[in-house]
Order: C-alpha cells, then sequence, then structure tokens
C-alpha cells in the first residue's frame, strides 16, 4: 500500500499529495529495471537513471528490449553510420536529433508479434480475456487470445489476398472496437502500414488524411453511438471509397469493407452493395478449420508500422510516419517502467481512434494486459460511466483527458464516495495540462492510494517528453520528470537552458527511437525540418511553453504559438483556464491573444490584449457581477497581466475530433481570417459564434 494523502494547503503549489511506500516502489517494474542496469532507486534517484538512460542511449534502449522479452533481433548499434543526417557518433551518447536517422540498423522484428506473442508461462493463455468493449448501452463483448489470434489470421489472409505488402497502407475508418484492433495487427503482422480516423470524421477530414497516403484497402463501420444517438457512416464511406478509387494507378483503392458495429447484427446496416464487401463475408473466406496459422513478417527497426496525423488546424494535416522499433520500445518504456503496466493487468484509455492515445492503449497487449476498449460519449447515459465501466472490469490503469477530469468536477461527482475502484493503481491524464485543483480532486474524490500520472508529448513522437513516475512522489500540478531516454530541457529565445521557475520552450537535445521516420511525400524531409528542427539547429523544437520545478517536475502552460503576449510578456494560457475553472458557473473557456492597435491608435503599431470567451451553465448570463468575479480570480490567482481586457459568452467552445481546444482557429475567425482547415474542428459551425462577436465591436478601432 501507499501512503496515505499527506496534509496540504490548497496554497502549497508544490504540496505532495501522494508517495509511494517503500513495498509499492520496490514492487515496480521501473525498480526491477533500475536494478538489473546497475542503477539502484534506494535513494530516490530517479534522476540518475534518467541521466544515465540520456548519456548511454543505445545501452538503454537495448537493456529496455531485453527486460521486456522483445522477439526477434536488436541490431548493434543505435544510429547508424548510414544515417542520411549528421547523427553524431554511430553508437554513441547524444546523437543529434534529426530527420534521417537509422536506429538500430540490422535488427529483424515484428510489432504485431509483441501484441500477439505466443502463450509462455505466466503469460495470457488462449483463454484468458485479451479485450472488452463497451459501446454506451449499444453494444457490448469480450474476445479471448485465441480469439483475437484466429480473427488476426483471418484477417491477414484477406489482406494479403487483395495484394497488401510490406509497405502498403491499410485505413480504417472504425470505433474503439476489436476491428480496428484487428485490422492493424494484421496489417503490421503484413510489415505494411496502418492510418486510422474516427467515424465522426466527416468526408473531407477522411479524405485529407487517407487521399495522401492512397490505402489500398480500407475498413469502416456502419455507424456508431454518442450521447445515445445512432449516427450512420456507411453512405459516408462509399463516398470516401469512391474518391480514394478515382485516383487511379497502382496506389489507388482496391476494397472497401464495412463492419457492422453492433457484433450481434451479422450483415452491417445500411446499402454495402456495389464494391463493398462486409466484415463477415470478406473474413468468411479467409478462416481456416483448426488453428489460426498466423505469421509475422519480420522486418527492419525503422519498417514503417502506422501514420498519425497533426491536427491539421493550419492546414492539410502531417502525415507522421512512425517506426516498428521506435514505437514498439518508447510504448513499452512508457508502460512498463513510467506506468507499472504488468501482465494480467486491465488496462482502459477513453480515446477515440482518431487520437495518438488509441496506439497507446491498444499497447497494453504487448506487456501481457488486457485491453478494455469504451467507444461513446464518457458522460452517457450519466456522468460516471467511465467509473461504471472502471468498477465491472477491474480496470488497473484508468486513462483520460485533462478535459474529463475538468468535466467531471464541474458535473460534481465524487466517485469515491459512489464506487470501489479497488482494483485502479494508476490514473493517468493528458490531452491537455492538468490544472492543480485536478490533481486535488483526483486524490480527494476519486482515490487517495492512486498514483496519478499526468504526461505531455504528442502525436509526433506517439509518447511523452514529461512522464509519471511510479516510484516517485505525485506534486500538486506538476508532471512527475522527464522521459526516460530523453534529454527533455527547457530553453529560451536563443536555445540555451532555463533553470527551474523560468517559462521557456519545451525541446529535447538528443536523437531518440520514437523520432518520425519522416512525413509523408516529403523527399527531402523539408517538412519535417521545418515542423521541429527550424528554431533551434539540431534541437527538437516541441512548440510548448513550459518550466521547470524546484522539485525536478515541469509545469507546461500551454501551446506556445498560442501562447499571449499582452505587453510583451508571455503568459501561458494554462495558466488562465486554472483560475477560470474555480468559476463555478463557467462550464469551458477558451483564452487568445487578439492584436490591436496600441494606444493612440497609431496603425502601425499594435499590441495584444487578451479575450477570454466562456461556456456557461445553461440558463446563465454573463453579467457585470460574474465577469468582476472572474476577473477578481484570475487578478488574484494569477497576476494582474493575465486579466482579459474582454470576457464574452459563447454558447459552445470548438475543440479538435481529439478534445483540444482550437485557440488558433478562434484567434484567425476573430481577426478576420480564414481557418485553413475547418475538417480538423469537431463541429465547425461552433466559430461562428466567434466571429464578429458584439463583444469585441466596442474596443476595435
Amino acid at each position: 500500500m501507499a501512503s496515505a494523502l499527506e496534509s496540504r494547503s490548497t496554497s502549497d503549489a508544490n504540496a505532495v499529495l501522494w508517495r509511494p511506500d517503500d513495498r509499492r516502489r520496490r514492487s515496480t517494474q521501473l525498480w526491477q529495471f533500475a536494478e538489473q542496469v546497475g542503477i539502484g532507486l534506494d535513494r530516490n534517484a530517479y534522476a540518475d537513471l534518467h541521466a544515465w538512460s540520456v548519456q548511454h542511449p543505445g545501452a538503454f534502449w537495448r537493456a529496455v528490449w531485453e527486460f521486456c522479452d522483445g522477439i526477434g533481433e536488436l541490431g548493434p548499434d543505435f544510429v547508424s553510420a548510414g544515417s542520411r543526417a549528421g547523427a553524431g557518433p554511430a553508437a554513441g551518447a547524444g546523437a543529434t536529433p534529426g530527420p534521417g536517422l537509422e536506429f538500430f540498423a540490422g535488427s529483424s522484428l515484428n510489432i504485431a508479434e509483441h501484441y500477439l506473442r505466443s502463450v509462455t508461462a505466466g503469460g495470457p493463455q488462449p483463454d484468458d480475456v485479451a479485450l472488452a468493449f463497451i459501446g454506451e448501452d449499444a453494444a457490448q463483448l469480450t474476445m479471448t487470445h485465441g480469439e483475437l489470434r484466429a480473427e488476426v489470421a483471418a484477417c491477414q489472409r484477406a489482406l494479403a489476398a487483395d495484394g497488401v505488402g510490406a509497405g502498403d497502407r491499410v485505413a480504417t475508418m472504425l470505433p474503439n472496437g476489436p476491428e480496428a484492433l484487428i485490422v492493424f495487427l494484421a496489417t503490421a503482422s503484413l510489415g505494411a502500414v496502418y492510418s486510422s480516423v474516427s467515424p465522426d470524421f466527416g468526408i473531407d477530414g477522411v479524405l485529407d488524411r487517407f487521399g495522401q497516403i492512397s490505402p489500398t484497402v480500407m475498413v469502416a463501420v456502419d455507424g456508431y453511438y454518442y450521447n445515445g444517438v445512432r449516427h450512420h457512416t456507411a453512405d459516408k464511406a462509399a463516398e470516401v471509397a469512391a474518391s480514394l478509387s478515382a485516383s487511379g494507378g497502382s496506389g489507388s483503392l482496391r476494397r472497401l469493407v464495412i463492419a457492422p458495429y453492433d457484433r450481434s447484427a451479422r450483415a452491417p446496416a445500411g446499402d454495402v452493395s456495389g464494391s463493398a464487401t462486409s466484415w463477415a463475408d470478406w473474413l468468411a473466406l479467409h478462416r481456416v478449420a483448426s488453428g489460426d496459422d498466423l505469421t509475422f513478417e519480420r522486418l527492419g527497426f525503422d519498417q514503417p508500422v502506422y501514420i498519425l496525423y497533426s491536427s491539421g488546424t493550419t492546414g492539410k494535416p502531417k502525415c507522421i510516419v512512425h517506426r516498428a522499433g521506435g514505437a514498439l520500445l518508447k510504448l513499452w518504456c512508457e508502460q512498463q517502467l513510467h506506468f507499472d503496466v504488468r501482465p494480467g493487468d486491465r488496462v482502459m484509455y477513453f480515446t477515440t481512434t482518431g487520437w495518438m492515445m488509441w496506439n497507446w492503449l491498444i499497447a497494453g497487449l504487448a506487456s501481457g494486459a488486457s485491453l478494455v476498449l469504451y467507444d461513446g460519449s464518457p458522460f452517457h447515459p450519466g456522468p460516471a460511466r467511465l467509473f461504471d465501466v472502471a468498477d465491472e472490469w477491474g480496470v488497473t490503469l484508468f486513462g483520460v483527458s485533462a478535459k474529463f477530469i475538468e468535466g467531471a468536477m464541474k458535473a460534481g461527482l465524487r466517485p469515491a464516495q459512489t464506487h470501489a475502484l479497488d482494483t485502479v493503481r494508476t490514473i493517468s491524464s493528458t490531452g491537455s495540462p492538468l490544472a492543480p485543483e485536478g490533481f486535488d480532486w483526483v486524490y480527494e474524490q476519486v482515490k487517495a492510494e492512486v498514483h496519478l500520472a499526468s504526461f505531455s508529448g504528442g502525436t509526433d513522437i506517439c509518447g511523452g517528453f514529461v512522464i509519471g513516475d511510479p516510484t516517485g512522489p505525485v506534486r500538486r500540478g506538476e508532471i512527475q520528470a522527464a522521459a526516460l531516454g530523453l534529454d527533455v530541457d527547457v530553453a529560451d529565445a536563443d536555445g540555451a537552458p532555463l533553470g527551474a521557475g523560468t517559462q521557456g520552450e519545451l525541446v529535447c537535445r538528443n536523437a531518440f527511437v520514437s523520432m518520425p521516420l519522416c512525413f509523408w511525400d516529403d523527399p527531402d524531409d523539408a517538412r519535417y525540418r521545418s515542423a521541429y528542427f527550424e528554431r533551434f539547429e539540431g534541437v527538437w523544437h516541441h512548440g510548448d511553453f513550459a518550466e521547470w520545478t524546484s522539485a525536478g517536475g515541469m509545469i507546461i502552460s500551454g501551446r506556445s504559438d498560442a501562447t499571449l503576449n499582452p505587453g510583451g510578456v508571455r503568459i501561458g494560457t494554462a495558466e488562465i483556464y486554472r483560475q477560470v475553472d474555480q468559476i463555478d458557473e463557467v462550464l469551458e473557456s477558451v483564452v487568445i491573444g487578439q492584436r490591436v492597435p496600441a494606444g493612440g491608435g497609431a496603425a502601425a503599431s499594435s499590441d495584444t490584449r487578451v479575450v477570454l470567451f466562456v461556456k456557461l451553465r445553461e440558463g446563465l448570463k454573463l453579467d457585470d457581477e460574474l465577469i468582476a468575479r472572474i476577473r477578481l480570480q484570475i487578478r488574484s490567482g494569477a497576476s494582474p497581466r493575465h486579466v482579459p481586457a474582454v470576457i464574452a459568452q459563447v454558447p459552445a467552445i470548438p475543440r479538435t475530433r481529439s478534445g483540444k481546444l482550437v485557440e488558433l482557429a478562434i484567434r484567425d475567425v476573430v481577426e478576420g481570417r480564414p481557418v485553413a482547415n475547418v475538417e480538423a474542428i469537431d463541429d465547425p459551425a461552433v466559430l461562428d459564434h466567434f466571429a464578429d462577436h458584439p463583444a469585441l465591436r466596442q474596443l476595435r478601432q
């Protein structure tokens, strides 16, 4: 057992909210790994282990491979001398990050083989549950490891029959259910490349992504549920497929498969005639009478495994290609060492297949865990739905977004009083900065004896730069530590390191295995370099505004490109959200910096004013009294510079399909510029509420 919630004042920004006791620390896989590499953690020396992992990257990543029982061969050198970019010593420490790096040349592995590894002593057995799928109240099923392997084997043969081989792309428009997992594993087993969007994407949004990568096969669902409402998607899938097929050439789509949302119905809903094939019929042609006859194509470490997409709010989404070996090692490192996922665990992360956290979630299979796949609204049929699922399925890692925690707080949930949550060891939060009050709520209203592992990274690396440490204390409002193997830093405008308490740019100074292999259709790596290496030469610039704490943790204050700059002083948006979240009447908010003429009205000069938009509880109006309270809260909780010049009410706040605020798109609308890619936004019509808002007119000059 870990220690009880430590007493603290809410004004103590660095208060320790939880600390694992010695027995729990020693039982973690991070502790065992540290002992294996000869760096004991008996003196809270995570910093020593991290320093070693950065100074000896080849030895570190090889140790992860060995600790996690890698199947196949790992090449001899961390960075190959044949890399296209200058990368420092071939196998030494501190290789410079950049495009063109080749990791562990000479490797032979297949990521799907690790997710579906043969039964070993102490590992999953064929009759053990591999996954549970819960789709609101419309569908539910479980699948054993034996059943999953058989389904993947049939899908593998179906894909091969359609001509899919190493390097070909397979695309899906599926919910967070078994079919997406099956298609991914079958695709990866062949050495092909997988890519996915969630079924709520519009036609243009799907084509903006899949149209760039020319998939050979596309698998879609006939519909999905959200808030109890059925949304039909078969016709949308057919229109997407027709457009992809019309592209012509060897890269055009050869087959569209439609799967039913509810597996109890053999046939999908809607018309799947013409060129479409039903999921059941497609697999039925390729099932075998006994055994699974599953094979794995072992290829190099840098074999492309999946293509993820940037949010696309500033243009067409970037197609980020990830390497199989890098994804495997990074996700192993995070789940087994940073989140202490073990064989027999049950891992649940609330996500859609359009967010990188889906790729993160399904990697639990490679650690011997079972998956709990939830699809639909996290608040349907009631606000405690995810906590109900956690109790019902014995979840050990309960993963959500900071937005979900904020919503649960606003809904007044107190799961500690209504749910057992006995099995939950770890609660994880990502997607946006988790406010200190969110930390308080988890420990006071959810569970006192739990590791709250907030982390931050991105689709770009399919993982975290800063992350949890199951052997160390959790401090209020802080992400615990830099991720192993990554030389994370905070830099000033010139790229020089900044000490604790000073905000700057989040960077990474070394090469690491989950750097993207490339961007699709970027042969000279120009867009790759522009995205990460244009700001600081030879240093990965991630675009987050961050600061180290005196305890060695990190606070993320928002995206650098959304950072406010009133009067020339940089302010992170998260600092304002933290204060506004404490106003009970406010359900959601978004803050932007709007360019306005400087004092005196000189057209040639301009300043930035802070504009806060709020969505209030139903039936409430933003009046002078509430505006005054919001401003007072921000002034006293942050500083006078953080106080918005304008506070305005809107009926809804737009977000990306993965739940992130679209501050830049709102700023563009407010300043009269077109939004580059509205398809990236969950409900683009919401942007209309920000155009020419009455509260902004009176201060225009």
